[in-house]
């Protein structure tokens, strides 16, 4: 194996015409770039310059020549890796990131838009995985809104309350009871992820509704509810933008289901982008707690109801 010094010696000797110049170029000193060039002849096997000696320049022989080519290309490959490991720790490369669908809405404008701004060439790839277990190990990092695995990194990114969506006057104004939504036909998620801390909650208080739907799209439960299909319990964000729909009512539950919690979880090491991506969905995470805790918490979509915001009078 050609040693990248030696290979960089021949090429400066070759740029730039002469020992000195080249040691110069280099930071050595002559009589050590002359060193570098006899160790690489020794390696190659014959001269790779012919020296005339006064002030005549040395000239590149044939086996030179083709060492050069060699070179170049190597050095150069070299550089490029230099550049790639240098942008990787100033945070470029690519990140891959599993998500779900508040997530996706919500939260990752704000971080995309963000990331991108301090770093325009960052390869950002997105995976919507609605699953249980999305494939951690082949993503740096991950949203969920279960705990995930016991070995993996967890950052608490937002949490949420869980509101009663239904058609306008299919319940009365304010609070409504959880017992109320025993034998009720009802739309949901499929009975994963946060989906399953609702329905354990419902039937830790023996309520047992009637699942008459159940998608995987957000707008598409709200859809069948404002149709009158059923009603429905979602965390407040997932909704948020659907505040306003005069086609929906919203109502706290009285116990409450227990709040959302969204992570971001990753295993091992984080690449300086990764790093820097979680830092920003934390940052954005709070900023949404606190437009939501602004808006009187679930106060601002429970009060389409007719219901005060919490610290209202």
């Amino acid at each position: 194996m050609l040693e990248l010094r030696l290979l960089a010696a021949l090429d400066a000797v070759a740029r730039t015409g002469t020992f000195g110049a080249a040691a110069t170029e280099l930071g050595y000193t002559q009589s050590t770039l002359s060193q570098q060039v006899a160790a690489l002849e020794r390696r190659v096997g014959g001269a790779v310059f012919d020296r005339p000696g006064g002030a005549r320049r040395p000239r590149i022989t044939p086996l030179g020549r083709l060492v050069l080519t060699q070179a170049r290309t190597l050095l150069a490959a070299d550089e490029a890796a230099r550049d790639a490991i240098d942008r990787f720790h100033a945070g470029a490369g690519r990140v891959d990131v599993g998500t779900f669908q508040t997530v996706t809405n919500v939260l990752l404008p704000m971080v995309v838009d963000r990331l991108r701004g301090e770093h325009p060439d960052a390869d950002i790839r997105l995976f919507e995985d609605e699953t249980d277990e999305p494939p951690i190990d082949l993503l740096d990092l991950a949203f969920l809104d279960v705990p995930g695995p016991d070995d993996a990194d967890h950052v608490e990114v937002f949490r949420d309350e869980h509101v009663l969506i239904a058609p306008p006057g299919a319940f009365p104004t304010g609070p409504v009871p959880l017992a109320q939504l025993d034998g009720r036909a009802m739309v949901a998620l499929p009975p994963i992820c946060d989906q399953a801390v609702v329905e354990a909650a419902l039937a830790g208080a023996a309520v047992a509704p009637d699942i008459v739907f159940r998608t995987v799209d957000n707008q598409g439960i709200t859809s069948m509810v404002r149709a009158g299909l059923g009603a429905a319990v979602m965390p407040v964000l997932s909704v948020w933008g659907q505040r306003h729909d005069d086609g929906l009512s919203f109502h706290r539950l009285e116990p409450a289901v227990p709040d959302r919690v969204v992570q971001v979880v990753s295993r091992g090491t984080l690449s300086p982008l990764a790093a820097r991506l979680r830092e920003l969905s934390v940052e954005a995470g709070q900023h949404l707690v606190r437009d939501l805790a602004a808006a009187g918490g679930s106060g601002d979509i429970a009060g389409r109801d007719g219901a005060r915001p919490p610290g209202t009078s």
